[in-house]
């Protein structure tokens, strides 16, 4: 699990990949809003996700896109590619978002992903994440995840990578609509 190249703010993550066994994570690109649109439309995905509303709105794909390709906002996007071996081009998304910025540099991030469902239960999340781990691509010493309380799959993702359960919490689900009880975890990492 290696990163090619090291990301700064100047090059916004164009040219980085990050190895993940039978895929590799990448930067988001404008071809990619079409998947992204179909997969993240699918209500049971947008359900298990705080972010994604249902319906998914008509542009939000491509919005979306925008967003992760100019990176406005703290944090990086990564599509996970399967096709340099013979997978789908778009498996799903995982991304960081730093945490209460300090001085320019917070060192703890929030991870979170999806996965199309038809690659559920195929392991594509935990490669996802144990890939991010290793690469630590923002030199964060920790990160932050949670998931749904009705998703223990996802929370299985976690705990295999080795975060640790925290607490019980809420996180408003804009798909469903309503407060849903969360776990939240933290993975303490090695710099």
């Amino acid at each position: 699990m290696v990163l090619d190249t090291i990301p700064t703010p100047d090059d916004a993550f164009a040219g980085a990949r990050i190895e993940a066994g039978r895929f590799v994570l990448r930067a988001v690109r404008t071809s990619d809003a079409g998947l992204i649109a179909h997969y993240a439309g699918d209500r049971r995905v947008a359900e298990a996700t705080q972010n994604i509303p249902h319906p998914f709105p008509p542009g939000a794909a491509e919005a979306y896109v925008a967003r992760a390709m100019t990176h406005d906002r703290p944090g990086s996007v990564w599509v996970m590619d399967g096709s340099d071996s013979g997978l789908a081009e778009l498996l799903g998304v995982i991304s960081l978002k730093p945490m209460e910025v300090k001085a320019g540099r917070s060192g703890q991030s929030e991870v979170a992903y999806w996965v199309a469902p038809v690659f559920w239960n195929t392991g594509i999340a935990s490669e996802a994440v144990r890939a991010l781990i290793a690469a630590n691509p923002l030199a964060d010493s920790t990160y932050f995840a949670e998931v749904f309380q009705d998703n223990p799959g996802s929370a299985r993702v976690l705990t295999n990578a080795g975060f640790e359960y925290l607490g019980d919490a809420e996180a408003f689900s804009v798909a469903r609509n309503a407060i849903v009880p969360t776990w939240t975890y933290i993975r303490k990492l090695v710099k």
